[in-house]
């Protein structure tokens, strides 16, 4: 068990998902910090100057100015100024993804168009597919020249 442990953690695709991993932790705490640092204050500013950070219902009775303060005393809120800001950042974050994704499936399909050099062809009179080298046909042993067209049938 150990050694099929070994052989799979050591495999090309679990490494690239562990890389992946860790580029997409990092490419996200880049995207949290665009979108808290700045996107978010100047939507804010856009809005009449409003923190979405600091926006919050209070379900608790007790007047709180602040989400700290809420916390500080342990009082439900509901805190839909960061949930918005995780919204804008899962948003940012996805359509990032999605940009990747399709120039990856565009340099596939690029890869995809470039076709293989043949290596058969067909025999002019029984039309079975025979290697491009064959100088007779296996089939009905009629003799090709190199072209594939047939010379004379014995």
């Amino acid at each position: 068990m150990l050694k099929e442990f070994k052989e799979f953690a050591l495999k090309g695709n679990v490494m690239d998902l562990a890389v992946g991993v860790v580029i997409g932790g990092a490419f996200g705490k880049i995207v949290t910090s665009l979108v808290n640092d700045i996107i978010t204050p100047l939507i804010g500013l856009l809005l009449g100057k409003v923190d979405f950070s600091g926006l919050f219902i209070n379900l608790s009775g007790v007047p709180y100015t602040t989400i700290a303060e809420a916390k500080k005393a342990n009082a439900a809120t509901l805190n839909y100024g960061l949930f918005l800001n995780s919204v804008i950042d899962f948003v940012i974050i996805a359509f990032s993804i999605f940009i990747v994704i399709k120039q990856l499936n565009r340099f596939k399909r690029k890869q995809e168009v470039v076709k293989a050099p043949e290596t058969t062809k067909e025999c002019p009179h029984c039309i079975s597919a025979i290697p491009i080298k064959a100088t007779r046909c296996p089939n009905c042993t009629s003799m090709l020249d190199t072209k594939g067209t047939a010379l004379a049938h014995e």
